[in-house]
C-alpha cells in the first residue's frame, strides 16, 4: 500500500500542472492495484475534486475566468454527469471503456502539446450548438467512467483556439470539478459500501500535497507545453498498459 499514495503523488504532480485532476490514471491505478471495483469511480472523483480545487482557487484569484465561455459545456454536462455516475456497469466493459478513454485522450494531448505554449490572442468562442453538445458526451463519460472530462475538453479547446490558454486551464479545472461532484451524487446512488472508501483516506492525502506541488511547477517552473507533453505521454502509458490485460 506504500507504492499505490506515492504514483497518487506523483500523479496528481504531473496533472495538476496543466489543470487537470488525474482522474483517469487513478482508475488505471486502483484497477491495477486490485482495489474493489465498486469504489474505484468515488475515489478517483474524490481525487479529482482535492487536486482541481486548488488550482481552481489560484487561477479564479489570478483574474482569469471567463464563466461565459465556460456556461454552456456545463450545461450540457451537469445533468450528464449525474445520470453516468448513476448507472451499473460490469468491471469487464468499464476496462474497456477505460482503455480507449484514456487511448483517445492521450493522442488528442500528445497532437495538441505545442499549443499549450501558445499565447496567441487570436481566439473565438465555440457555438452553444457546438460546446453544448460537447459537455453532454463529455459529462456522461465523466459520471460513468470516474473522470471530469477536462482531459478531453483541454486538447478540443486548443484545438479550435476557443479561448487564450489561461483562459482554457480554469475552464478546464473547473468543469473538472463540477463534473466530478456531479459523478460521485450519482456514483452514491447505487450500492456502494462508502465505509470501504477509509481505508483509502492515504490516497486522498497524497494527491493533497501532489496537486498543490503541480500547481507551482506550473506557474514558477516549467513550459507548460512541456508538462502537457509528458501528461499525454503518461496517459498514453497507462492505457498501453491496461489494454496488455486483455491480451
Amino acid at each position: 500500500m506504500i507504492i499505490l499514495p506515492i504514483l497518487f503523488f506523483v500523479t496528481a504532480i504531473i496533472y495538476s500542472s496543466v489543470g487537470f485532476g488525474g482522474g483517469s490514471t487513478y482508475l488505471a491505478l486502483l484497477l491495477l492495484w486490485g482495489v474493489p471495483y465498486s469504489i474505484f469511480p468515488i475515489i478517483a472523483l474524490t481525487c479529482n475534486i482535492i487536486v482541481v480545487s486548488g488550482n481552481s482557487i489560484n487561477y479564479i484569484r489570478s483574474g482569469n475566468l471567463n464563466l461565459r465561455s465556460l456556461i454552456p459545456y456545463l450545461i450540457g454536462s451537469i445533468p450528464f454527469a449525474f445520470i453516468g455516475g448513476s448507472l451499473n456497469i460490469e468491471k469487464d466493459i468499464f476496462e474497456i471503456i477505460l482503455f480507449f478513454v484514456l487511448g483517445i485522450a492521450g493522442i488528442l494531448l500528445l497532437f495538441n502539446f505545442r499549443s499549450y505554449g501558445n499565447n496567441s490572442k487570436a481566439y473565438k468562442s465555440l457555438s452553444i450548438y457546438f460546446s453544448i453538445p460537447i459537455g453532454i458526451v463529455l459529462g456522461f463519460v465523466s459520471g460513468l467512467v470516474g473522470i471530469g472530462g477536462g482531459i478531453f475538453l483541454s486538447p478540443i479547446l486548443y484545438l479550435f483556439r476557443a479561448a487564450n490558454p489561461k483562459n482554457i486551464t480554469i475552464m478546464v479545472s473547473l468543469f473538472i470539478l463540477i463534473n466530478s461532484v456531479l459523478g460521485i451524487l450519482g456514483q452514491i446512488t447505487k450500492s456502494i459500501e462508502i465505509s470501504e472508501i477509509e481505508n483509502y483516506i492515504i490516497l486522498l492525502v497524497a494527491v493533497l500535497i501532489g496537486g498543490q506541488i503541480g500547481n507551482f511547477l506550473n506557474i514558477k517552473i516549467f513550459p507548460t507545453k512541456i508538462l502537457a507533453l509528458i501528461t499525454s505521454l503518461l496517459v498514453i502509458f497507462v492505457a498501453l498498459r491496461i489494454g496488455y490485460n486483455f491480451m
